[in-house]
């Protein structure tokens, strides 16, 4: 990763954790950009890595929000541990062969999306199951679970065009 790319990184995380304190928007609807970082890694970046810069991402969040201390880290790792599986389904496994990374440009806005959903989708999935611990009915979980998915999603489409490649400074 290039300087302007760890800068981004560091940024949207920050942007993360602004999110966490300052927007509220119920007991329903969480949103969370985490998925899209974890995805947009470059992908000569191997498993270990992933996890480990996922957990630290998670760790910060964590920390620096809500204050409950290793429920996105909980949830974050399974997407990160996924992370190829969601690639090479997605995108085919011709990306890891050319050591391209994911960009808008290179894989089109709807695989992109598609990509995205299924990370927010899984992150959330694991992230309300252990939030709720049980504490909550099926139906006010699965509720939960799609209004966090789509807002969040929504959020991460925004923003994916400033974790995209773009070597000549234009979009190809």
């Amino acid at each position: 990763m290039k300087t302007r790319g760890v800068l981004v990184y560091i940024l949207l995380v920050a942007v993360q954790i602004l999110l966490g304190i300052f927007l509220n928007l119920g007991p329903l609807v969480a949103v969370c950009i985490l998925p899209l970082l974890v995805l947009c890694l470059p992908v000569r970046f191997n498993g270990p890595v992933v996890m480990l810069l996922a957990f630290a991402m998670a760790l910060a969040v964590d920390a620096l929000t809500h204050g409950i201390l290793g429920l996105s880290v909980v949830a974050l790792l399974p997407v990160a541990a996924l992370r190829r599986l969601i690639i090479s389904i997605v995108f085919g496994e011709e990306i890891y062969s050319r050591g391209e990374d994911l960009s808008v440009a290179k894989q089109g806005f709807l695989k992109m999306a598609l990509a995205i959903l299924i990370a927010t989708a899984l992150f959330f999935a694991v992230y309300i199951w252990v939030d709720a611990a049980g504490t909550r009915s099926f139906g006010t979980n699965a509720l939960a679970w799609l209004l966090s998915t789509l807002a969040s999603s929504a959020a991460q489409l925004l923003l994916m065009g400033l974790l995209s490649d773009r070597e000549d400074g234009r979009w190809r």
